[in-house]
């Protein structure tokens, strides 16, 4: 694997992203790649080619670096090379793109610790050849800073290679919407998306600062190679916009256009909305299979606004689909066979109907009883994203087990975690080694420093709460407390915003419980908008186990199916299992929701969008029921939809 990516680095700046008929709306450069692990590599691995060329060439090599989620890989395969292969940065220099303001360097959510933990730290790079934008410089010299700041990269010869990320709103650094082609370092105010999105490392978006330095757009496009990394799906608008839209102060990306060797890295989720992937044949002649003609189908009936029983052969033939229909056609016969693939997806049995022909349903008929492991990354995402389902499976007869992979305590707030420690003191105020430990706990909370790690103590008073809130839910739902699974995966629990990489004792964990329950159904987080986050680290752990038990007699009989969470929704040509809800259910699942009540009225990390976890299922739901009804299919109130994952 290793020679086969190394292969690809070496020319990633000159590989086409398609023919050119393909790409005719791109106008930047760029790579799609499987996952954002085997992209991130390639581009540490383009940089390492760099700096041993710039050191037998004698000179110094100058990086522009990038902080946040994205290049965190790049950094692990960069500290990796250095120390399994020797990989020197002594002749390197590095200036970074941007830093909150104010900001001490010492914070845990400043970049300058940001950078140290993730990268300095674990390399031979000299210390007097780090530059990250100062967050303590005081106002009245900030202009003269950021001026010397430009001055010292042009000063070093320019920047050799410029490593970043998009942000929702299109930025680059903090070069926020509005930010002119020729700015240069100056410190910005920051964008409510942006500040909403850095919620998550401040424990909440009141605590990210309203400010930031950042280098200018002409200070990047000054760089003589660029490469933008974009995972997930939450990028793949912004993306398209950037790389096929106007160029416009709007998208500051988009002034990327202008730099003559400039490369986006793309993981296939945030490459999804360029033209050639999201609707392929409206720009070459394509390669027909099921799963493209479904997704063209049902774009078509969108893009049209008609059922899919109402298609012409006009329709198919002024749209790019004349080959589809001189294959597969007439209209008729496609409308037919796409509808009857649609409606073989729509069952009110997620268990499997007993006594029935299961021929066309998506669940089997047997055994009529099965076993079901609901896994859950958070202590609510099973009754968020799947709760009308959850309820069907329990009603259904089938024996259900619930699994919460993590504890959850990242996402209590203080105030909460406060409120309840003053119950239990009220409570335990004749106990004064109970007392002790509570006043120790709230002591903890009220005494702790800005963006501070919780105490343990704390941590388990958090966790606590979660898993009280969960068991509250799952009563309601009538599943027995022997059947809730609370695994507090160990990558998880480090008290602060880092995770640990997957290990083989969070995999064991899972593996034991599977052994345990011997599973007909696995329910599992699918969700992608975030490859590093929670769910896609539980999803990938839930994975490893079932590749490591695949060869088991009882796995042969044990079908996965992938849920998405509360922000995103499964494509209706991508579902497979699509479960309606009557509006007693919707109601049912609102109130399993309301028993996670830490995470109710202002729950921390609800990014941009200000409803509640529970209002923006029911929207999620009841979208998914109008697509389906916009199709041509019964008029439901919610849908909750999955896909099958084979191992």
């Amino acid at each position: 694997m290793r020679t086969h990516i190394r292969k690809e680095v070496s020319s990633i700046a000159h590989q086409p992203a398609g023919s050119v008929e393909e790409t005719r709306f791109e106008k930047i450069h760029n790579i799609v790649f499987s996952n954002s692990v085997t992209a991130s590599i390639s581009v540490a691995h383009e940089i390492a080619d760099l700096i041993k060329k710039k050191q037998a060439e004698g000179k110094k090599c100058v990086l522009g670096l990038a902080t946040g989620s994205s290049p965190v890989k790049v950094y692990d395969e960069l500290v990796r090379m250095h120390k399994e292969e020797g990989l020197s940065f002594k002749n390197v220099i590095t200036f970074n793109l941007d830093e909150y303001y104010p900001m001490e360097k010492q914070d845990i959510q400043s970049y300058w610790y940001f950078m140290h933990e993730h990268l300095f730290n674990h390399i031979d790079i000299p210390k007097e050849n780090i530059n990250i934008p100062d967050g303590t410089v005081s106002h009245d010299e900030l202009e003269a800073y950021c001026a010397n700041y430009d001055k010292k990269i042009q000063d070093c010869g320019g920047l050799d290679f410029q490593l970043l990320g998009i942000g929702r709103t299109g930025h680059i650094g903090f070069n926020e919407p509005g930010s002119n082609r020729n700015s240069g370092t100056r410190i910005i105010t920051l964008d409510h998306i942006t500040r909403s999105d850095a919620a998550e490392t401040f424990h909440g978006i009141d605590n990210v600062p309203r400010q930031a330095i950042t280098m200018g757009i002409r200070t990047v496009l000054k760089a003589h190679r660029i490469v933008l990394l974009a995972w997930g799906s939450s990028k793949a608008s912004i993306v398209a916009k950037a790389v096929e839209g106007d160029i416009t102060a709007e998208v500051p990306s988009s002034y990327l256009q202008l730099h003559e060797n400039t490369t986006f890295v793309l993981d296939e989720e945030a490459a999804a909305d360029l033209t050639r992937i999201k609707t392929p044949w409206l720009v070459t002649d394509v390669q027909w299979n099921e799963d493209l003609k479904a997704k063209a189908i049902v774009w078509l009936c969108e893009h049209l606004g008609k059922t899919i029983l109402k298609l012409t052969d006009s329709d198919y033939n002024e749209y790019g689909m004349s080959k589809l229909l001189a294959e597969s056609g007439p209209a008729y016969d496609l409308n037919i066979a796409m509808f009857n693939r649609l409606q073989h997806t729509i069952t009110g049995w997620p268990g499997g109907k007993p006594n029935a022909d299961d021929t066309n349903r998506p669940e089997r008929e047997h055994p009529h009883k099965k076993r079901v492991i609901i896994f859950s990354p958070h202590p609510d995402d099973d009754v968020i994203s799947m709760g009308g389902t959850f309820d069907r499976l329990v009603s259904q007869g089938h024996e259900v087990h619930v699994a919460y992979q993590t504890s959850g305590n990242f996402a209590v707030s203080d105030h909460e975690a406060l409120k309840f420690a003053e119950v239990f003191k009220d409570i335990a105020k004749e106990n004064k080694t109970e007392v002790a430990v509570i006043n120790e706990i709230i002591s903890n909370i009220t005494n702790k420093k800005s963006n501070e790690i919780d105490s343990l103590l704390v941590r388990q008073l958090k966790g606590n709460i979660r898993r009280h809130e969960s068991l509250a839910a799952t009563r309601y739902e009538g599943v027995p407390d022997n059947q809730v699974h609370f695994l507090n995966l160990p990558f998880y629990e480090t008290g602060g915003v880092k995770k640990n990489p997957i290990g083989e004792a969070d995999i064991k964990i899972i593996m034991d419980l599977i052994e345990e329950v011997k599973p007909h159904q696995i329910y599992a987080a699918g969700d992608l908008a975030d490859p590093h986050g929670t769910h896609k680290v539980c999803l990938d752990a839930i994975f490893a186990a079932l590749k490591n038990l695949k060869h088991k007699d009882y796995m042969k009989d044990c079908w996965v199916w992938l849920y998405r969470g509360a922000w995103h929704e499964w494509d209706i040509h991508e579902i497979e299992m699509a479960v309606p809800m009557s509006p007693a259910q919707v109601l049912k699942k609102r109130q399993a929701i309301f028993f996670h009540q830490s995470q109710k009225d202002g729950a921390m990390f609800q990014g941009d969008d200000l409803r509640e976890f529970w209002q923006r299922a029911e929207a999620r739901n009841s979208e998914t029921a109008r697509r389906y009804r916009n199709l041509g299919f019964a008029d439901y109130a919610a849908i909750e939809a999955f896909k099958r994952y084979f191992f």
